[in-house]
This record gives C-alpha cells, sequence and structure tokens, in this order.
C-alpha cells in the first residue's frame, strides 16, 4: 500500500482519484490545490503525488517545482492528472520534474496502470 496525494481543485475529480486508488489499497490523502498540497507535502512524506495542471493558488507547475527543491520529494513520482493535452504544457511538466502525463477524462484502470509501473 503507497501513500498517495491527490490534488485537483475539482471536488468530483478529487473524489474520483481518490476512490480509484483506495480501492486498489493505497492511502490517500486530498488536496484542493497546490499550495494547500505543498503544507500536507511538507508535513507527511508521500510516496506518489497526483496533480492537475490548473487550479488556483498555486498550479500543477508550480507545485511540481516546489515539491522537488524538497530533499525528500527529490524522486517522488509525480503524475500530471488534467485536461491539458498539449505538447507545449507537457514539456513544461517534464522539465519542472513530472514523471508522466495522464489526459482527463481516465479510466481507473489506466490511472492504476500508470501508478504500478512509477511506484
Amino acid at each position: 500500500m503507497s501513500k498517495i496525494l491527490a490534488v485537483d481543485d475539482s471536488k468530483s475529480m478529487r473524489q474520483m482519484v481518490s476512490m480509484s486508488l483506495k480501492s486498489a489499497g493505497h492511502d490517500v490523502t486530498e488536496a484542493e490545490d497546490g499550495a494547500m498540497a505543498l503544507d500536507i507535502a511538507k508535513r507527511e512524506q508521500f510516496d506518489l503525488v497526483v496533480t492537475d495542471i490548473n487550479m488556483p493558488n498555486m498550479n500543477g507547475i508550480e507545485l511540481i517545482q516546489a515539491l522537488r527543491v524538497l530533499p525528500n520529494y527529490k524522486f517522488t513520482p509525480i503524475l500530471c492528472l488534467t485536461t491539458e493535452s498539449s505538447g507545449d504544457m507537457k514539456q513544461k511538466g517534464k522539465e519542472a520534474g513530472a514523471t508522466g502525463w495522464i489526459v482527463k477524462p481516465f479510466s481507473p484502470e489506466k490511472l492504476l496502470s500508470v501508478i504500478t509501473r512509477v511506484l
């Protein structure tokens, strides 16, 4: 069982991600934006972070950059789960330190298979 931080400003999306991961036996903590996620990540260690890109307060790219500065998140897998599918945005994610990119809408099976690969 892995500890996973799920970050999305959409409550319904957070719940869908959370339910998919919990059904596979993972321990999930939810955050509604990057700022809240960063605050939680500074207090707890997670095995994986799944984040949206377009969020208020701190977007997913800024969150990834902030997490990669923290010593215990240098090598933690970070997946972007977003409606953004442009090559330009994927490149920004990669440069920030994202491990992978999944475009919404997603299937729980695909999400779980990607998570299994990166963990």
